[in-house]
């Protein structure tokens, strides 16, 4: 089912006899479980954008990129930075603006700006008793009690299915400069992003990419004079560490740290950790010889481990969570890729299931971890 106007979308969930699979460009496939397919692909194009009040709205299905070329045009850009999973997934299809906000997709970026949800003014869409509800954007009453717009982000459509989002935006960098370390061990490389990111400098991107020679990345973003004198000062700053060159073609480099390139292609499972930055080269280091990626001053790890490995079973319980991102149906089923929430928060989630989706029809399944984690620790 592909509905083109948001009553028809309501119409096809009021008369599901059965579970429904919701997608929207395909880039990240179906998800597990059955369920006919429905596409919110015929839900495009952008209904409102005020380059002066920085504000966008865009039906659900648009294509990330038309909404980036519009932008563009005005100087101006997502800051959040969506990531695009086709590489790692290996998958086709075209990334969606519903998409993103349904996975709260977002790129290095997010350590200076925030992630999606924090640039988000407003929601609509179907609920899984077919009723069509809005909150936040341009009409601010919420008759439900709860802050939708937050709500949805990030839900994966297991409460609706996203019909419009209204987003903020904001004026594209001037210029930038990238500097790069070669070699650097994890733990001095997560010490240095960690210095970066804690100095006056507004640092907008701090990466380590340990996949065949390890490289370190910082990026600085703004005016052209302040961005050249903060660059100089933070390679003062950080000589002691290691010695930093400023590279050539960084956008392509930090494109490839956005979307895991390096992990792209190949064999193994690919699996998304999140944790306090200082604990990430012990927990990599209980992984031997894994090509890994450190994101966001390396509180975010992006890991390559051998088909059906259980990483959660391995690092045991720490401060943060691991999420199973690529892998063959059969372990997906076995681990989940979801870790599993604790008690209050799994009744919580039930709970707005429960009130969002009464008949049990929108992505089953897609956020629960496998049965045998109930008792997991991560």
């Amino acid at each position: 089912m592909e509905p083109k106007t948001e009553a028809e979308l309501a119409e096809a969930i009021t008369e599901a006899r059965g579970p429904l699979r919701i997608v929207g460009g395909g880039t990240r496939g179906t998800g597990p479980g059955a369920g006919e397919v429905l596409s919110t692909a015929g839900l495009r194009g952008i209904t409102l954008y005020e380059p002066g009040a920085l504000t966008l709205v865009a039906q659900a299905g648009t294509p990330l990129a038309e909404i980036e070329a519009a932008l563009a045009e005005e100087g101006q850009s997502l800051a959040f930075e969506p990531m695009d999973h086709r590489a790692i997934l290996g998958t086709s299809g075209t990334p969606t603006i519903g998409g993103v906000v349904a996975a709260n997709v977002s790129g290095p970026r997010r350590i200076a700006v925030g992630a999606c949800r924090d640039f988000m003014l407003g929601v609509r869409f179907v609920d899984g008793a077919g009723r069509v509800l809005k909150n936040g954007g341009r009409v601010m009453k919420n008759v439900t009690g709860y802050d939708l717009t937050k709500l949805l982000t990030g839900s994966r459509g297991t409460l609706g299915v996203l019909s419009e989002v209204a987003l903020k935006v904001l004026p594209a960098p001037r210029a930038s400069i990238t500097l790069a370390a070669e070699g650097l061990e994890d733990e001095r490389a997560v010490a240095a992003l960690s210095a970066a990111l804690g100095s006056p400098f507004e640092v907008s991107g701090a990466a380590h990419v340990a996949v065949g020679a390890p490289r370190t990345l910082i990026r600085l973003e703004g005016f052209e004079a302040s961005v050249a004198y903060r660059a100089e000062r933070l390679r003062h700053l950080l000589a002691e560490l290691a010695e930093w060159a400023p590279v050539e073609d960084a956008a392509t480099l930090w494109r490839g740290v956005r979307d895991a390139v390096p992990l792209a292609g190949g064999t193994g499972d690919i699996w998304r950790v999140s944790a306090r930055p200082g604990e990430g080269p012990r927990l990599a280091a209980m992984l031997p010889g894994t090509d890994r990626i450190f994101d966001c001053g390396g509180g975010l790890i992006w890991l390559r481990l051998p088909e059906g490995c259980d990483l959660r079973g391995i690092l045991g319980a720490f401060d943060g969570h691991a999420t199973l991102v690529r892998a063959a149906p059969e372990t997906m089923a076995r681990l989940g890729a979801f870790p599993p929430a604790a008690a209050p928060v799994a009744a919580l989630e039930a709970g707005l299931r429960a009130r969002f989706d009464p008949r049990g029809l929108l992505n089953q399944g897609l956020m629960a971890p496998a049965p045998a984690q109930a008792a997991g620790g991560a």
